[in-house]
């Protein structure tokens, strides 16, 4: 997919986005990216992740109190988003009972491209609690909830507002372009 292509998937996914308050308000020095990954190509055995014994992986199905304190002490702004109190799909890690990583599976939508129609999806608002840090835990969970969007029959995992494409790409997860608070940059 060329910059530009993504770039016209973008505005059918987020029409006027860049005249939301939010965006507008932000830091202009702040620099945020869009990454893709075309799912046919994913391979999930390509990067071993190595994690604790005791971390477990699944759809989060627990009391959504705790699920909004890991999200609190994580980024305390996402608590306003309602998508971790509507019943969106919210993928976790575990370890010993405890919310280590989460993030949503977030269906963005079928879309038209040079005639194709392209499904895409991608995890949103991944978080890892700090005490879990730097152990994996996080970027295996993202290639899982990758995986599973694949076996669904997704076309592209899209990776939307991030600041850390960095990490994103260990997975294969490629920047398309990057955007401030006055828009595509």
């Amino acid at each position: 997919m060329t910059r530009q292509e993504a770039i016209i998937l973008f505005d059918k996914m987020h029409p006027d986005f860049f005249q939301l308050n939010e965006i507008r308000n932000m830091d202009a020095d702040e620099i945020m990216e869009e990454q893709i990954l075309h799912l046919n190509d994913f391979d999930q055995t390509a990067l071993e992740i190595p994690v604790p014994e005791n971390v477990t992986f699944g759809w989060y199905e627990g009391d959504t109190e705790l699920l909004m304190k890991a999200v609190s002490i994580v980024e305390e702004s996402w608590t306003q988003f309602n998508v971790f109190k509507t019943g969106e799909r919210i993928y976790c890690a575990m370890v010993d009972g405890k919310i280590a990583s989460f993030c949503i599976a977030e269906d963005m939508g079928t879309y038209e491209l040079n005639g194709k129609q392209i499904k895409i999806a991608g995890p949103g608002c991944v978080g890892t609690v700090p005490e879990f840090r730097r152990k994996g835990i996080g970027l295996k969970m993202v290639q899982k909830v990758t995986q599973i969007l694949k076996e669904e029959g997704y076309d592209i995992s899209w990776i939307h507002w991030t600041g850390v494409g960095h990490w994103y790409a260990r997975l294969g997860y490629e920047r398309m372009f990057q955007w401030n608070n006055k828009g595509i940059i």
